[in-house]
């Protein structure tokens, strides 16, 4: 399975970090958070990753190079400095990730999350990683139902930003910017989506402050 990380945001909310870095770039106990997922993809046995680029772009595409050095051979999927959000990005990509389901793991989260079951046949139109409601998103994304994701019901949890998709998802959503969030609520209405809780340590490195907060947890578990 080939997988594909979302690095094409500007970083908004990480300003003044993110005005002269990009935001997989900046550094969680001493590793910049793009290279946590190269390291764990390659663990996993993912060996074709592609990643985005917009805001920034070249500097990771400095930093990562062929990624040889974690053993995965990277591709770009480039967009300009605008972006295409998270659908249109992926969407964009979709030559480079080939016909098959693929693994997507958002750029700006820090886990500890073993991708490896992920690489199994999956059933419907994609699979997504779920974890407990963090402050900042109390209300929470989705439903699980006995390893179904609904938009209603069901014990209510963030997505994780981790997923597995089919190319059949973006059928019909072939150009331009867009949203990823929509296609999975249809397809969770469709009930397409499967679905798990991941309980262990997982952070949405959305804020100067919690990326503040989760460099201090850190250090103060090593």
């Amino acid at each position: 399975m080939r997988a594909m990380i979302l690095a094409a945001g500007r970083g908004e909310r990480m300003r003044p970090l993110t005005d002269h870095t990009p935001k997989p770039l900046l550094p969680v106990a001493g590793r910049p958070l793009i290279e946590w997922h190269l390291r764990r993809l390659a663990r996993a046995g993912v060996s074709d990753v592609v990643i985005n680029l917009a805001w920034l772009g070249e500097r990771i595409a400095e930093y990562v190079g062929d990624g040889g050095r974690w053993g995965v051979r990277v591709q770009y999927s480039r967009e300009g400095d605008r972006g295409l959000e998270t659908g249109g990005g992926i969407a964009r990509a979709l030559p480079l990730l080939g016909g098959a389901p693929f693994l997507v793991i958002n750029g700006d989260v820090w886990c500890d999350y073993d991708p490896a079951p992920l690489l199994q046949p999956m059933d419907g139109l994609a699979h997504l990683v779920l974890v407990p409601n963090p402050e900042h998103n109390g209300e929470g994304d989705f439903g699980l139902v006995r390893g179904r994701v609904v938009n209603a019901g069901g014990e209510r949890l963030t997505f994780s930003g981790i997923g597995v998709y089919d190319p059949a998802l973006f059928r019909g959503h072939l150009g331009g910017a867009f949203r990823l969030a929509p296609l999975l609520r249809d397809a969770a209405e469709q009930g397409r989506v499967s679905g798990e809780c991941f309980r262990g340590q997982w952070c949405d490195v959305g804020t100067p402050e919690r990326l503040e907060a989760l460099n201090g947890r850190l250090s103060g578990s090593s």
